[in-house]
């Protein structure tokens, strides 16, 4: 497995409690989101504990691009902090689960042992609450006010892609993209990209549904 957190004590203490098992080892660890983006598909764990919040960025990112790129790699998310939004977040980003630091480490280690087995931590009431976040979203005249590229750009975020993706795909520099994205998400009102991929997800598929030539 590979850990991701900025603090090396706790990446310490996790490699000791995960490597006295006999059973498990830490392929490797990273300490930022941008070492983790290169380190991890080099060390092809099976499991990757992630920390939510990192000093250059954002845990639950790490896990949306991993997934997008490396599906059989399980990411089991790692936070000192009960959010609700890094939560919905890591849902969507297709976490196989979320703990609390707080955690003893004999639930960590099972918890390891069942998402690398390809089993889901993630409560049935977590989940619940993010069905009930997305029946709440906007109503799809919102979607016109987003010009026509914000619109691609959007389309790109629900298919996963990370900024340098869509920068490729679109041809744009990864800081046009960011700059984009953060239009999108400001006109629809959201704070994460996350929302704003289950949102255009969700109205895609009401689409579908309703239009009777789809």
């Amino acid at each position: 497995m590979f850990l991701l957190d900025d603090h090396e004590v706790v990446r310490r203490g996790l490699r000791e409690l995960l490597e006295s098992e006999g059973d498990l080892e830490v392929v490797g660890e990273a300490g930022t989101a941008e070492e983790a983006y290169g380190r991890i598909p080099a060390t092809t764990p099976n499991v990757a504990i992630l920390d939510v919040r990192l000093p250059d960025g954002d845990g639950v990112e790490v896990c949306r691009e991993i997934r997008s790129k490396h599906p059989e790699i399980a990411c089991l998310m790692l936070t000192s902090f009960a959010d609700d939004e890094a939560l919905f977040s890591a849902i969507m980003a297709g976490a196989a689960g979320y703990l609390l630091k707080q955690v003893r480490g004999t639930d960590l280690v099972d918890g390891v042992r069942r998402v690398g087995r390809g089993e889901s931590l993630l409560d049935p009431s977590l989940t619940a609450r993010v069905l009930e976040r997305l029946r709440r979203a906007p109503e799809p005249d919102e979607l016109a006010g987003l010009t026509d590229q914000e619109r691609r750009i959007l389309d790109h975020i629900t298919e996963g892609m990370t900024n340098r993706q869509i920068g490729e795909q679109l041809f744009l520099a990864e800081k046009t993209v960011k700059n984009y994205v953060s239009n999108v998400l400001a006109k629809l009102g959201m704070s994460r990209r996350s929302e704003a991929a289950a949102y255009a997800a969700r109205l895609s598929e009401r689409r579908e549904h309703t239009d009777p030539h789809a």
